[in-house]
């Protein structure tokens, strides 16, 4: 397994993946993830046997991003690294792809002198992984938010990466 930078190539296995987890995401397609390409600090892929087994989507503050998590956070926040999406293949779960994934992201935030990393999760509809696996990587709420036409209630959390040490 092997974590590079996402490639134009690589758009049909990620919107898949999407595809595979849109009850917790928002729907993805070829245009919109062209876009959101344009406008992310982080979008890398971990890559196992030649296939896509999972990727994360992260945005700096100041970024064109019209996601209402992500504006709640830009109110809030003068420095901050947003989560958008991160998404595990059904395949690989449970096998720390997402925990490697994250651990990349925490490098970079650090390299780029970032000390917020930022994201949500369904609390209605539940989302009862994402509540665990955040919480085990130092995330906590900071607020809550009700939004979109099905009326999604979310977690806002955040954690800071000059107190955290690792999962």
């Amino acid at each position: 397994m092997k974590i590079r930078t996402a490639q134009h190539e690589d758009s049909s296995q990620i919107l898949q993946l999407n595809e595979e987890s849109v009850q917790f995401l928002s729907p993805l397609n070829s245009g919109r993830l062209a876009l959101l390409r344009t406008q992310c600090a982080y979008h890398r892929v971990l890559e196992d046997e030649g296939q896509i087994a999972s990727f994360l989507l992260a945005f700096r503050e100041g970024a064109a991003y019209d996601s209402p998590n992500y504006r709640w956070f830009v109110t809030r926040y003068p420095r901050f690294l947003y989560i958008d999406r991160v998404v595990v293949s059904s395949s690989m779960r449970g096998r720390g792809v997402g925990r490697l994934l994250y651990e990349d992201l925490f490098a970079f935030g650090r390299a780029s002198g970032i000390d917020l990393v930022t994201c949500e999760f369904d609390l209605e509809p539940p989302n009862p992984s994402s509540k665990r696996f955040h919480a085990r990587h130092g995330f906590a709420e900071v607020g809550t938010q009700t939004y979109g036409p099905e009326q999604k209630l979310v977690s806002l959390q955040a954690v800071n990466l000059d107190v955290w040490n690792g999962a």
